[in-house]
């Protein structure tokens, strides 16, 4: 009898002592804390670097509508070098995600724009370098294009400046495996005179 409630002394004081002791509690908090934080981090990290691609790709529309603007006529050659200094914006980020177009519109009596030539590219980066090859634009001369109501000018040009980026993130897994679609446009009108030509020697009018 003496030996059972010895040992039910011995367990009630264990019991005490286990319920006090406090020895393990921050080594039991931290693992309960640590995944937590570890996911708020990479989700900051990831979600500063879609920031800043976007930011990017504002920046690659605007540089693209802005060279080609400042021109009076442009060739192919002149065009490779624009959409490479373009994308340069776009550094230490990769290229290969991106696909951009630049073309010039014209806003008929009726207001109406349409497309009066337009040019793409695929752009390779090789460390500082890019190299930039034209491609086949998917607007086609005299496609109508729907543009703000603010510049409906009748009888004037606009160099219309179109990029779309896949960003990538680091941790697809709790981000997105597929990819962030990121787009944006930019509208800029000639600066040193009516029209930019490419291969024409007067403004077309389609």
């Amino acid at each position: 009898m003496k030996a059972l409630v010895q040992i039910w002394v011995d367990a009630r004081r264990c019991s005490m002592r286990l319920a006090k002791d406090r020895s393990g509690l921050a080594a039991t908090e931290f693992a309960f804390i640590v995944p937590l934080m570890l996911l708020m981090f990479f989700a900051t990290v990831e979600l500063s670097a879609g920031i800043a691609v976007d930011r990017k790709v504002t920046l690659v529309s605007r540089t693209l509508s802005d060279l080609v603007s400042q021109a009076t006529t442009v060739t192919d050659s002149d065009l490779k070098n624009v959409f490479a200094a373009s994308y340069g914006v776009l550094a230490p980020y990769p290229t290969s995600t991106a696909d951009a177009t630049i073309s010039e519109i014209y806003v008929n009596d009726a207001g109406v724009a349409k497309v009066q030539w337009s040019k793409a590219a695929t752009v390779a980066q090789s460390g500082s370098t890019a190299t930039a090859t034209l491609a086949t634009s998917s607007r086609k001369q005299g496609d109508t294009i729907t543009i703000p109501d603010g510049l409906k000018v009748a009888k004037t040009y606009l160099i219309f400046s179109e990029v779309k980026y896949k960003y990538e993130p680091a941790v697809g897994y709790f981000v997105a495996k597929a990819g962030i679609n990121l787009t944006d446009q930019t509208y800029t009108r000639p600066r040193q005179s009516t029209c930019v030509l490419y291969g024409t020697a007067s403004c077309p009018t389609y």
